[in-house]
């Protein structure tokens, strides 16, 4: 069976990699004229996800890429004393096992896993899609048209495969009330280990280095209380609202808003939006990670959820012996109750990090010092952090798939 990926980021590759492995034919359609290896921004990898890693011998260098980050210091606004956390005690409160990694890092590394056995095109998209009997037919906005089996679109948020089959992305995103936006720019705070910032009410800021990066991340989350007016590729007026919304903050802000937002590298701006969708696929079309199911950039584990959800989805295909109508919504079962929590958590998640009044403010200093100086057990606890889904990752069961290939016997009428 010929299956159409779109999307080689995360999701795409580690989706191609547990296809190829059951028997499929895989092909991995990229916008990108080539594998980005910027570095990206910083995404976690929870317990699930890192024993999906593990299963696909990838422990060694997902572990040799890890970003070395062990410590968070913010001081709150209007205040010169700073807060250090020991990242590594938070994460154990969240979860048993954990990498924090740069997100091109990881995709290149899935994409060295997958890069011999399956067909990327890189520097073109999916034109349109229409599904006749017994297959897909797919034109590209570059190469000639082809028809597949199946198509999967593991094309991010913004998921190209999303609207030609489901509709506008406004039928299913959720705006919960807050904006990301990262920046490269030159490590000139000498950070390796550590994220340093700054938190005030209702917006943080937060500059990181990486143990492989030469330069540094700076990370603004904030919630202005209504939709911004923006357009998704206006950087300028990004930027503008960008300095609106910091204005004023201290610390090493005005210098961030200044000629390091002018002069950096990359930048990225976007709300933090859930996709809620009754049903990840149609017909013989199915989403993946962040274009089926985004629990929210930054506040929902979306890096692990895609992981697994690529996983499961492969693996359903294969126990299915290759038939979409069986697989599909196994999978959707499979990885719902997973999708549900991650929303939920999420949504609490973009509150307590982004606190609304100073009441939250000092809630957030106290579960620092509460977490710095009480074993992880006893944090768990008395922070009541199990109650609000924090170790929902560690919670996924995952299920062992059959390892007999798919062949063309088994291909369904």
């Amino acid at each position: 069976m010929r299956i159409l990926i779109s999307g080689a980021s995360v999701a795409g590759p580690v989706l191609a990699y547990w296809l190829t492995r059951y028997g499929f034919a895989v092909t991995v359609v990229e916008r990108a004229p080539a594998l980005r290896k910027a570095g990206g921004h910083a995404v976690d990898l929870f317990r699930p996800a890192m024993d999906i890693v593990d299963r696909m011998g990838l422990t060694e260098p997902v572990q040799a890429r890890k970003t070395g980050t062990e410590w968070l210091t913010f001081r709150p606004e209007n205040s010169g004393r700073p807060h250090s956390l020991e990242i590594g005690k938070l994460m154990r409160v969240v979860s048993d096992r954990h990498v924090e990694i740069m997100r091109d890092d990881l995709g290149e590394i899935f994409h060295e896993a997958t890069r011999s056995d399956v067909e990327y095109l890189f520097g073109d998209s999916i034109a349109s899609l229409a599904e006749t009997a017994g297959g897909v037919d797919v034109t590209f906005e570059q190469g000639p048209a082809r028809r597949f089996d199946l198509v999967i679109g593991a094309d991010g948020l913004h998921s190209n495969v999303r609207r030609l089959v489901f509709g506008p992305e406004s039928r299913f995103s959720t705006w919960i009330g807050a904006y990301l936006a990262v920046m490269s720019i030159p490590n000139y705070l000498g950070l390796r280990d550590r994220m340093d910032g700054v938190t005030g009410v209702n917006r943080m800021v937060g500059v990181y280095g990486g143990a492989h990066l030469d330069d540094a991340r700076a990370v603004f989350l904030f919630r202005p209380g209504a939709p911004l007016d923006y357009h998704h590729r206006d950087v300028d007026r990004q930027k503008q609202l960008l300095r609106e919304q910091f204005a004023g903050l201290g610390w090493e802000v005005p210098r961030l808003l200044g000629r390091e937002l002018d002069n950096a590298s990359a930048f990225y701006f976007d709300s933090i939006t859930q996709l809620r969708m009754d049903t990840w696929s149609r017909g013989r079309v199915s989403l993946v990670g962040d274009a089926g199911y985004c629990p929210g950039p930054a506040v929902g584990g979306s890096t692990s959820l895609a992981v697994v959800g690529a996983y499961v989805l492969a693996g359903e295909l294969a126990e299915a012996r290759g038939d979409h109508t069986r697989a599909f919504p196994a999978y959707e079962r499979e990885i719902g109750d997973y999708v549900r929590r991650s929303r939920t958590f999420a949504v609490g998640a973009a509150k307590r990090l982004i606190p609304a009044d100073r009441l939250g403010l000092w809630s957030l200093i106290q579960g620092v010092r509460l977490i710095n100086h009480v074993p992880t057990p006893i944090a768990r606890t008395l922070t009541d952090l199990g109650a609000r889904g924090l170790r929902l990752h560690d919670e996924v069961a995952l299920k062992d798939y059959p390892h007999r290939p798919v062949t063309k016997a088994d291909a369904p009428r």
